[in-house]
Order: C-alpha cells, then structure tokens, then sequence
C-alpha cells in the first residue's frame, strides 16, 4: 500500500481498535488512536493499560482444527499485534491460549505508544468524526455520550441494552430422527425444526433445568428490568412445570409424523442464517452456566448430541444492528468513510473483536488509498464472520463469534467432526496461501 500522510481517526484502544491502529501505522500512514483512558473508565475497565482482558484471561483453542485456533491462525497471516502480544506472555493451559493479561496489555500498549505513526490522544469523544476517516471501536460498554451520537448517526433509537440471547446448535449435528420439519398449523413451508418430548422425557428435563446451575452476573451487567419476552428460561420454568409447556415449548398445532400425535412438549429451532447452517433454540434465552447448558439441553432426544456454536447468554450489551448498517468492508451504508470493529460491530469475544479490527483497519487504508476493499471469503473464519454480521437477511441480530457453524459447508460429506473441522481449516489456510499478494 502506498505511503500516505493523510491522517485516519480510531477511537478505542481495546483490542479491536489497536489492531486497526497497528494495521494503518505499519503500512505507513498516520494514525490518531484516542482513548478515554486513564481520564475515565467504564465499569468493567481497571486498567490504564491498552487491549485490556476485562474477564477471561483465555483466548480459547490452539489448535487449527477448532474454530478459534482457525480464527487466530488467520489474524497471523494478516500480520496481527495481538498474536505475537499472546505469545509473549502465554501460561500454562492445556490445549487452550492463556495469557498473563498484565504482560499480554503491557505488550500491545508498548508497541502501540512507541510507533512512529501513531499519535495518542487521551479524552472522551462525545461526536463521531467526519473530518477524516474513522475507526469506531469503542467496544460493549460504549460511553453514553457517543452511544447517543452513534445512535443519532444511525438512525437507530437505542445502543445498550439487557441483552438475551438463545443458544445456536449446528444443522448436522441435529437427530433428525427424533425431530421433524413443520410450522404450527401447517402455516409457512415448515420453516422450523422441531424437537418432541414425551411426558417422561420432558419431565426429566424440566427437573434438569429447574436445578441447574446459574452464571454470576457482574454488578455492570445487572439490568435494571427483564422484559418477560426475555426471560430466562430457567427462571419461567420455575413458576410451575407446565409453565414453558404453555409457553416456548407448546406443541399446540404440531403433530409428529412418526406417531401422528401431538407430542407433550415441542422444543422449535429456527434457522439462524440465510444458508441454515445453524438453528437457534427458540425461546431459550438463558443465564445458565456454558456447562450446564451443554448438560441440560442435550436432554432434549433430537439435540442429544448437538454441536453448540453458541451458548445462550445474558448480559447488557452495546452494538449496531450491523446487517442492517454495514457494508461488508465494515464501513457504515450512509457514510463509507466510518468503520465499525469489536463487539460495537456485533462480533463477539475477544479475538473476534480483535480479528474485525484487523479488517476495519486495512479497508480504512484502502478506503483512503481508493483501493479496492478486502472482503475475505466465506469459508475462511474471519470472512465467515463478517459476513454473518452484514447479511442483510438476518432478523433479530445477536452478536457471533467464531465457529464453524458459519462456514459453507464442503462439497464431501465427513462425518467425523475433528477430521471435518480439519478439512474446513485447510480450506481457509489453503485461500491464505494463495492470496499473499493481495494481503500485503
């Protein structure tokens, strides 16, 4: 990319937004990073350090053949600065990517402060800048004054909210023996997968739920009210057993096709994504703990042995309804020359922000240097995910984070997931390969 002394604007020093930074200043360019810290922080930052580990100090899976060692082997190949940071500070953790999240912040902020073409601001930016071209990554907790602008620029009437989301299981991982397709009175082209339960299936399961074990909630995820279209699933459960019967898990207009009854309870999954690769559990959002939920909702027959891409959570949440605002370089539809990256863009997890920062950053250059945008293919895990969060058929947007569930399938059927799940990440470094002209 060719050197260019016009300025690019990121606001947000988390993960995402050093990435962008770091990506505009090594090709040359020069970059204003701002950051309201040390002068102020949100409820969930201690730190005065940059790309701060708020809860986890885990960057989940190595290994290649898992969606997030996919995920990071891929922000290796675009040169990123939070790899080599987490590699440096690494502790012991099995199979996973653990870091020492002092030494991990430490890295990043080292290298962000002392390079030649950043220029560091530290304040609180109440209004989005359209002097110059724009990274916004400002992250879950986005201060309320910019979250009101940010608002004002889309059009959209509220950023932050009591977030609550179902769990996402993978189409093939779905019994299909013990579920079958239709829409309730026959209405539509049998749109939902559904999962029946006899009484004692169900009661098993409803004894499960009832006692299983909650997540903590941190004190800035608390909400002030829980509509009753979001509550728990657990919590319904425990006005009564008959409660979710009547409720989410009704079977009134359903009649299973292998026994021509109606089944005493009907668990529906709708599909997640235009490709309907993935199905959520309809009406299960959830505070559960990640473990449980793997626990308890594989009692249902037809999920038995399902693959969770996500597991349902709760928790106050701040992001754009990207699909409907963002084009696929990660720009904004009504103004090009702003970008969005991290979880304000609707990705979800730490390297996943990390990974749209990357991009957010090379298509801010590109936007600059009227090249082309780098839009990756589908079947690799970055592109995959940002395609998810920009298609335009998405209803009811819910952030994502790396899993295979989001990829095109392969044109060869194998059933073995680990082999599966290597042949997919093959795939993906095999474009990488290929493309390393394009990348530069």
């Amino acid at each position: 990319m060719k050197n260019n002394k016009k300025k690019i604007r990121v606001v947000g020093a988390g993960l995402a937004g050093c990435e962008a930074a770091w990506q505009i200043a090594e090709a040359g360019v020069e970059v204003e990073l701002i950051e309201m810290k040390p002068e102020r922080f949100t409820p969930a930052h201690k730190s005065p350090l940059f790309a701060e580990l708020v809860c986890s100090n885990s960057l989940k899976a190595a290994r290649v053949d898992s969606a997030a060692g996919l995920l990071k082997e891929e922000m290796r190949r675009l040169g990123s600065i939070c790899m080599p940071a987490a590699d440096s500070s690494s502790v012991a953790a099995g199979g996973a990517l653990a870091v020492d999240r002092d030494k991990f912040s430490e890295f990043i902020t080292e290298k962000i402060k002392n390079h030649k073409n950043i220029t560091l601001k530290n304040a609180t930016v109440g209004e989005i800048p359209t002097d110059c071209i724009t990274v916004i990554a400002t992250g879950p907790l986005t201060d309320g004054g910019l979250a009101d602008k940010i608002c004002s620029l889309t059009g959209e009437n509220n950023l932050s909210f009591f977030d609550a989301a179902a769990p996402i299981v993978i189409r093939e991982s779905i019994d299909m023996e013990s579920a079958f397709f239709a829409s309730r009175y026959g209405k539509g082209d049998g749109d939902y997968i559904n999962c029946p339960m006899n009484k004692e299936e169900y009661t098993e399961f409803y004894n499960a739920l009832v006692t299983a074990e909650s997540a903590p909630v941190h004190n800035f995820d608390r909400p002030i009210n829980v509509y009753e279209g979001c509550m728990p699933i657990e919590i319904l459960a425990k006005r009564g057993e008959d409660t979710i019967r009547f409720g989410p898990l009704k079977p009134v207009g359903l009649r299973d096709p292998k026994t021509g009854h109606r089944p005493w309870a009907v668990v529906q999954l709708r599909s997640e994504n235009s490709k309907a690769t993935m199905f959520n559990l309809v009406g299960f959002q959830t505070n559960l703990k990640f473990g449980e939920q793997k626990r308890v909702f594989s009692m249902i027959p037809a999920l038995k042995n399902a693959e969770f891409v996500r597991y349902g959570v709760m928790h106050r949440n701040t992001f754009i309804n990207s699909p409907k605002l963002l084009n696929k370089n990660l720009s904004l539809k009504q103004n090009g020359n702003i970008f969005f990256a991290g979880q304000l863009s609707g990705v979800e997890g730490y390297m996943e922000s990390a990974a749209s920062g990357i991009v957010a950053g090379i298509n801010a250059l590109r936007c600059l240097n009227d090249q082309q945008p780098l839009i990756l293919p589908d079947y690799t895990m970055i592109g995959a995910m940002l395609c998810y969060i920009t298609d335009s058929t998405v209803e009811n947007f819910q952030p994502m984070g790396a899993n295979f569930g989001i990829i095109p399938p392969l044109l060869e059927v194998i059933r073995d997931k680990r082999e599966r799940y290597g042949a997919l990440a093959k795939r993906s470094l095999d474009w990488f390969e290929s493309n390393k002209n394009i990348l530069k």
